[in-house]
């Protein structure tokens, strides 16, 4: 009997929700500064601390978005600094078109504007953060480079260095001075939205990485060039554990244990520090149940205590908010833990005024105010912002000859071909370019599909190939290789000819996202329509060489099966020509690039990543002839698909019936969906409160990939609640008709019209709502949040 209780209640434990673990600081290792301290630098910050006033301190602690704070609010609340988050730039509505000089005039007015003493306030100039995480990605043309999973392959840490020291050089154009980057977190899970952002799932490879990226952009600690001439000032993050959360869920819970916490996922962080890094940011994620942003013992007894770090602390974007007890606007809990600066988007005003209150209450001590504010005075001392001299007077300011240059493009071009990891070749490569070659896929002329998220825009969608001057298509480069050489390139994105060619490259993989919209149930990768388009080929006795293109290793069995040759190019970001450099031969048929790149990331052989296909460092090259035998491609049994509704973490996030509605779950994540009229009858999703107002703001759209197979009778309402007698309905009736039978299409609905018909997009509960009172049949794949391409709400 006692042996029955105890497991009952072993199984009872291990369902529940675990509790606040304790951190053992004296367990950490205990770091040297690699930034010895100026006695000199000291005594300014000391001696301007005690001329600020408490409402200036305030400010200084304070970090707000462009788009929510003018160069007035600068003057009147002395703000610390400012960021251009997803989303946000310089100018009107379509600001994603802003040219570097419009960054650089709003960098100089900002700094106006903190060095305006016109009130008898101190002069204290304005730090610019910005996500430049593959090269100035949110400028227009800038170099992009591969995204940090590629650069891992590469296993090329000088050329990291440089990757960041060309960063650096462009951002410094913009008069921006500050990086947010680089992402040093360990992924274990390839479910994870963030992965590409990512070096590696070996620490050892981050710990260098972060080393040597900070480098580029900082300059190497102790000599003349450290955060000088052409240098910004960097951030390690996110602090710490995001890349360890259960199920790889974005800002999830990590819930390792203290020893590998520090042994593994902490190994990017000892590389930056290393390196003298200057700032880190503070992890969404919790550990153990516990948020990082009010864990005092990570962030004060071991960061600041045991590693030594004398740099300030940024909290992500309103992570404070994510505080029990805490608001976006209301937190001392965060600055008490040991945050110095809040990233407080569009609540700073109300933030300024709690801080003041709670500092003259005693709820904040002003000693922890005077420490944050050192550890940000700090910092901009050594980064040199105390020069009077404003960002488009500084050295390069303005210098559009180094933004996008052909030299940094070079560079970026060559992080491409060494990123590149051949997986499978039974002698389809390489390629001579004299041949007739045809190049398929939708991914083969698509620049943003290769540069992937925090490209331009926050999820790097809703941009084309003329937002990358001076970058280049993988087709661009297979033609211009292919023509050089006297042979014929043709591109067809269906894979279609009319005459057949001597081989053919297609080139699929993933649409762009960014953080947890990327977020996954699976790794299974399920794209019908690129499948076939190999298929096709290889029966009509095509050789296919397949380019893939993603943010992680993804279970593509089917595809390996079907291609002769099989390429992970990643995320390789403007320079695509940098493909074809490793592809195709010079014309006498010599190897010009052969393939250098290793997995950095174990490659899975089953969707649930319990089994490697291929394991971590491996990578063929033109002189290995390993055979492939046929891979496993039975789903059953397996979770498919993707996360029904990938944003704003509505939970649950099933799709649920109404009854009468007939339902059957595909292989693959397709549902068909029968409503058999008589009555209205609907399928929807619903959850906690969740707020779509920023989505709404961006011109975000709900989209739902759709088979109609057969068309509906009655008219169709797609609609978004927000609680009982709230929400907002839009007719889909026309547009569903409008697609052809027994096809895959996707579908948009911006989600203003859901506003403009009474959804308050502030308290969304019911993201997805299809209903009807007729009869028609639905196949249903990704319901998600994607950059609108339809225009008008439905009819």
């Amino acid at each position: 009997m006692m042996k029955r209780v105890m497991v009952i209640l072993s199984l009872l434990l291990s369902f529940a929700p675990l509790t606040a673990q304790t951190v053992h600081p004296e367990v950490w290792p205990s770091l040297q500064p690699a930034v010895p301290r100026d006695a000199r630098l000291e005594k300014r910050v000391d001696d301007l601390l005690r001329r600020m006033t408490l409402e200036e301190k305030a400010g200084q602690v304070i970090q707000a978005s462009i788009t929510s704070v003018k160069p007035e609010d600068i003057r009147t609340y002395h703000l610390g600094s400012v960021l251009n988050g997803g989303g946000g730039f310089p100018g009107a509505a379509d600001g994603r078109n802003a040219k570097p000089k419009d960054y650089l005039a709003l960098a100089d007015a900002y700094y106006a504007a903190s060095m305006d003493t016109s009130d008898g306030g101190q002069a204290i100039p304005i730090i610019w953060g910005s996500d430049a995480v593959h090269g100035h990605s949110n400028v227009v043309g800038a170099t992009i480079f591969p995204h940090n999973i590629g650069l891992g392959a590469t296993r090329n840490f000088d050329l990291i260095r440089r990757i960041g020291e060309i960063t650096a050089l462009e951002m410094n154009v913009t008069g921006i001075q500050w990086d947010f980057s680089p992402v040093v977190a360990v992924t274990r899970d390839d479910r994870w939205g963030r992965t590409y952002e990512t070096y590696s799932e070996d620490p050892e490879i981050v710990r260098m990485a972060a080393a040597k990226v900070l480098e580029g952009l900082q300059g190497t600690p102790r000599t003349p060039a450290f955060l000088g001439r052409g240098k910004v000032v960097g951030c390690a993050k996110h602090f710490l554990g995001d890349g360890s959360t259960a199920g790889g869920k974005d800002q999830g819970d990590s819930v390792v244990s203290e020893e590998e916490l520090r042994d593994v996922h902490a190994a990017g962080y000892l590389g930056a520090l290393q390196s003298g890094v200057q700032t880190l940011m503070v992890s969404q994620n919790s550990w153990h149940g516990v948020e990082l942003a009010a864990s005092r013992a990570f962030l004060v007894d071991v960061l600041k205590g045991r590693f030594g770090f004398d740099g300030m602390l940024v909290g992500d974007w309103n992570v404070h908010g994510q505080i029990p007890g805490c608001s976006n606007g209301n937190c001392a809990a965060a600055l008490n833990a040991g945050i110095d600066m809040f990233m407080v988007p569009d609540d700073w005003k109300a933030l300024h005024g709690n801080i003041v209150a709670q500092v003259k209450s005693g709820e904040i001590p002003m000693a922890r105010l005077d420490d944050a504010v050192r550890r940000i005075l700090r910092v901009k001392m050594r980064a040199g912002l105390f020069t009077n001299v404003k960002p488009s007077q500084r050295p390069l300011g303005g210098d559009l000859r180094l933004f996008g240059s052909p030299a940094h493009r070079a560079v970026a071009r060559q992080a491409v071909r060494e990123s590149l990891v051949l997986l499978k070749n039974d002698g389809a490569l390489p390629i001579r370019p004299n041949r007739n070659v045809l190049v398929a896929g939708d991914g083969a002329h698509n620049i943003p599909k290769q540069a992937g998220g925090w490209t331009v825009t926050w999820q790097g969608t809703g941009t084309t190939n003329e937002q990358f001057p001076g970058g280049s298509s993988i087709w661009d480069g297979i033609r211009a290789a292919v023509e050089g050489a006297g042979g014929r390139a043709t591109l067809s994105a269906d894979g279609k000819f009319e005459t057949k060619p001597d081989v053919a490259v297609v080139v699929f993989g993933e649409n762009p996202y960014a953080e947890w919209e990327g977020d996954r149930r699976t790794i299974v990768y399920d794209d019908p329509q690129s499948l076939l388009i190999v298929r096709r080929l290889r029966a009509a006795g095509v050789p296919v060489v397949s380019v893939f293109l993603s943010g992680r290793p993804l279970w593509v069995n089917r595809f390996l099966n079907d291609s002769n040759a099989f390429v992970a190019a990643w995320l390789p970001g403007s320079e695509g020509n940098g493909v074809a450099d490793v592809l195709f031969t010079a014309p006498d048929g010599a190897v010009r690039h052969d393939f250098r790149g290793k997995l950095a990331f174990t490659w899975p052989k089953s969707p649930l990543q319990d089994e490697a296909l291929f394991p971590f460092g491996f990578g063929l090259t033109y002189a290995d002839r390993v055979s492939l035998p046929a891979l496993p491609v039975d789903l059953t049994g397996v979770d498919p698909g993707r996360v029904f509704f990938s944003a704003g973490h509505v939970e649950p996030n099933e799709l649920r019936v109404d009854a009468g509605v007939a339902r059957q779950d595909e292989a693959g994540g397709r549902l068909v969906l029968a409503w058999p009229g008589g009555g209205r009858r609907a399928v929807f999703i619903e959850g906690k409160p969740v707020s779509l107002t920023l989505e709404t703001n961006m011109g975000k759209a709900l989209a739902m990939h759709v088979m109609v197979e057969s068309r509906p009778t009655q008219p169709v309402s797609l609609s978004m609640g927000c609680g009982e007698l709230c929400g907002g309905d839009v007719d889909v009736t026309s547009l569903l008709n409008g697609l052809p039978l027994n096809q895959w299409r996707t579908i948009h609905v911006p989600l203003r019209c859901f506003a403009a018909k009474g959804a308050d997009m502030s308290r969304v509960t019911t993201p997805f709502r299809v209903s009807t009172e007729g009869a028609m049949t639905l196949r249903l794949a990704d319901i998600e949040l994607l950059a609108g391409t339809n225009t008008d709400c439905g009819r």
